[in-house]
């Protein structure tokens, strides 16, 4: 019998298999690419649709922020991934949202408005990566003093730091 599912790939495979998760309902607009590997949803959304898809995963019952993080995969293009690791207590389903960003120091929106415990993981990407964060509210140095060159998670700091 044919399986109308079985003809989907990539992105559309993933949303047909998991139609009924929560973030697969209010990301399909927004999301550029999806995975689900270990249990856990991955949707890529554009960097200029971060706060939206942070606030469309809210309503949909994603209630708790457990993490914001970058990584760096220099000299690959994009350079930046931001994740936001995401918990629905009443649905017990974690997610993961991430955005990626090109170019050397890249930008992207705050997403305190959506969640406000977003703050100082924002900085610490911001002081970490050099990664701008457009409308933080404190956007300064949370672990480097202030008069630091460079930002030490980069693939392409120097081991010794500059000198």
């Amino acid at each position: 019998m044919y399986d109308p599912a079985s003809a989907l790939t990539g992105t559309e495979a993933v949303f047909a298999a998991h139609a009924e998760v929560p973030a697969v309902i209010a990301l399909r607009e927004l999301a550029i690419d999806a995975k689900f590997d270990r249990d856990e949803l991955t949707i890529e959304v554009a960097p200029e649709n971060n706060v939206a898809a942070a606030a469309a995963l809210k309503a949909a019952g994603y209630n708790f922020l457990e993490d914001v993080t970058a990584v760096d995969w220099y000299p690959s293009e994009p350079r930046f991934q931001i994740s936001y690791h995401l918990l629905s207590h009443t649905l017990k389903k974690r997610m993961r949202l991430i955005a990626r960003l090109y170019g050397d120091g890249g930008s992207i929106e705050t997403i305190t408005t959506v969640w406000p415990s977003a703050n100082f993981y924002e900085r610490e990407i911001f002081d970490l990566f050099g990664v701008h964060i457009g409308g933080h509210p404190n956007l300064t140095r949370i672990m480097m003093p202030e008069d630091w060159q460079g930002h030490p998670l980069r693939k392409d700091y120097p081991v010794e730091g500059y000198r």
